[in-house]
């Protein structure tokens, strides 16, 4: 590789690239080789196809990029120039892929996706009601470039935003057009990052740092890991556009230790640009200068929170500190120096403002939230993966249209959006418009992008605790509000999960949830009540009916109810006596029944049965009530 030391130097580079490296002619196939395609086996199709087309005497290029989003169709691919959509592609079907793609030029109808077996499939990408309403910033380059390959992003236009800014915009200019954009924070404060930029750049110090979070903690959520892995120049981009801006020269990376891949495509892409001359001494031939680096995290989710994580990156453990002075402030980033952090999606999404101009990002989504927002969308619906949507669009768009609906054509219970901080939305809010405001007035948050879906089967009281016993248990305890609030509140939902609610207990929990909310000093014990209140405002007649009626309407929670067995629906297959580990199912010449004294209402005999003629339903103590 040759150092560029021009802005024409890049511009005659990218023609040449252009027009070499993505012929219209030529045989090409586009793999998704993310995390989530290669645990489906991405890497041995690869090595499969670069075999038989061999055999086959075909030259076939194959490009594997990053996540092309739609993960549970996995490994999927895009074969041009027909445009072709695969997916859940197998070693043994290479064969037939090449010799009836690119030897015959028509598709293998058994790789297309379609709805249902009744349905015609879909041959093109761009067809997919998955794919339908995606419009794509963030992602732009998952699924068209090799992210190992530094040429791919300089013929997509890679670069070309720092070119333009070094070369015809002062800082302040490039700081105008982010604060026109008004660009929030991708990461889930949704903080307009114009001001945040603005701030770091009013102080004087001489040293400042731009710093990419990349921790990304939440359970479910790849958001962040995609981009990292499929695009890592475009976030090195962004990060230089913004060291250019508030006249930083040094930066850093911040990834959790849990994505080798993204760790890895990072590295290779610094030393790519270093080598280009787009990181380090006079970058492009000017005086601007940028050193970037990685620092790996341990995984603790309280690394997510800004100070934590700048205690992290200087060494020490990832405690939160109490503000002021912000980290924009001298004395409160890293090693005391004023410190720009954005989360990795809001880099990647500012070389196309650049590009494309401030008017370009707002006629996307919303007047208060401009733009795009991408949604790891998991859960029981149909179409799980990666999605990137306008602001402004509804939650049912994005579960029933892109996410194809409820698994098993069961009924829609709640959303719960922004990872174990966010809230648990019901059905009557599905047209709630999807922004940062509208979520916050509903009770929960964007967060950084987790969407999981739940289905009628599905005990909210158990889902706030299954999201409370993670922020509890990765509370880093130095303030009392959250290491005991959130203790004391998750005992309270063992107590009524577990059938020993009491009167008052639902009240005490709300009552501790917004002492911790008001008095914790961070944002992850801020955030920890979150699932609880917001299934307490929607969904408080199931915390009733587990404390006063001993019974759980979804039948998870175990040690409540009263089981049965119907004698008629019954076929005395004994599966459930089989499963009970007490004796407490009894069998006798012509029946099986439950011994109430004997049953520990585990739910073991209830899983078992494969009719459903084992019954729960209220507990017979509070059924004497209600007669009563």
């Amino acid at each position: 590789m040759q150092k560029i030391t021009d802005f024409e130097g890049l511009h005659n580079l990218r023609l040449l690239l252009q027009e070499q490296t993505f012929r219209e002619q030529d045989h090409r196939i586009r793999i998704c080789c993310g995390t989530a395609c290669v645990a489906s086996g991405a890497k041995k199709l690869v090595n499969s196809i670069e075999d038989e087309s061999k055999n086959q005497g075909l030259d076939v290029e194959l490009v594997q990029t990053g996540c092309q989003g739609f993960c549970q169709q996995g490994p999927v691919m895009k074969v041009e120039p027909l445009g072709y959509y695969y997916q859940k592609v197998k070693e043994s079907d290479t064969e037939e892929l090449l010799t009836n793609t690119f030897s015959a030029g028509f598709p293998v109808r058994k790789l297309l996706y379609r709805d249902s077996i009744m349905q015609e499939p879909y041959e093109i990408m761009e067809e997919l009601p998955f794919y339908k309403k995606q419009i794509r910033v963030a992602l732009r380059n998952n699924g068209r470039i090799d992210p190992l390959n530094i040429n791919h992003y300089i013929a997509v236009g890679g670069y070309s935003a720092l070119s333009k800014i070094l070369s015809s915009m002062t800082p302040k200019e490039v700081l105008d057009e982010v604060d026109k954009a008004n660009l929030r924070g991708r990461g889930g404060a949704g903080f307009p990052a114009g001001r945040k930029w603005r701030h770091t750049d009013s102080d004087p110090s001489p040293i400042k740092l731009v710093i990419a979070n990349g921790d990304e903690g939440d359970p479910g959520a790849f958001m962040d890991r995609s981009i990292m892995e499929g695009d890592p120049h475009g976030l090195i981009e962004g990060m230089l556009i913004c060291a250019y801006a508030i006249k930083a020269q040094y930066g850093f990376i911040y990834v959790r230790h849990e994505y080798p891949l993204a760790v890895q495509h990072l590295i290779h892409a610094i030393r790519d640009a270093e080598k280009l001359g787009f990181l380090g001494e006079n970058i492009l031939g000017t005086d601007f200068t940028f050193h970037l680096d990685i620092r790996e995290g341990a995984g603790a989710f309280v690394c997510g929170e800004s100070t934590a994580l700048v205690a992290s990156i200087e060494g020490e453990r990832g405690f939160p500190r109490p503000r002021p002075p912000r980290l924009s402030e001298q004395g409160g980033g890293a090693w005391g120096y004023p410190s720009n952090l954005n989360n990795i999606e809001t880099y990647a999404c500012i070389p196309p403002i650049i590009e494309n101009g401030a008017d370009w990002f707002t006629s996307i989504g919303t007047k208060g939230s401009p733009g795009t927002k991408v949604f790891a969308l998991t859960g029981k619906v149909v179409n799980t993966g990666l999605v990137e949507v306008p602001m402004g669009i509804t939650l049912r768009e994005i579960i029933f249209e892109i996410g194809g609906g409820i698994i098993g054509g069961k009924k829609f219970k709640a959303v719960q959006t922004g990872g174990p901080s966010g809230g648990c939305l019901p059905e009557n809010l599905l047209d709630l418009e999807v922004d940062f405001d509208t979520l916050w007035e509903a009770g929960s948050m964007m967060g950084s992008g987790g969407m999981v879906v739940l289905d009628e089967e599905t005990c909210m009281v158990d889902v706030a605790k299954f999201f409370l016993s993670f922020t509890q248990s990765e509370s880093c305890g130095k303030c009392p509000p959250c290491r005991i609030g959130t203790y004391q509140m998750l005992e309270i939902l063992e107590k009524i999960t577990s059938g020993n609610g009491e009167p008052g207990d639902i009240e005490q929990l709300e009552t501790l949830s917004n002492h911790v909310v008001d008095a914790s000093l961070c944002g992850l014990g801020q955030g920890a009540p979150n699932p609880v209140l917001s299934t307490l405002k929607y969904f408080r007649e199931e915390y009733e009916e587990h404390v006063h009626d001993k019974f759980c309407r979804a039948k998870v929670c175990n040690g409540l109810g009263t089981y049965t067995i119907d004698h008629i629906e019954c076929f005395l297959c004994g599966l459930c006596k089989q499963a009970c580990a007490f004796d407490a199912v009894k069998e006798t010449r012509k029946t099986f029944f439950i011994d109430q004294d004997l049953c520990t209402k585990c739910t073991a005999c209830y899983t078992a049965c494969p009719i459903d003629a084992v019954k729960i339903s209220k507990s017979m103590a509070a059924a004497k009530v209600e007669v009563s």
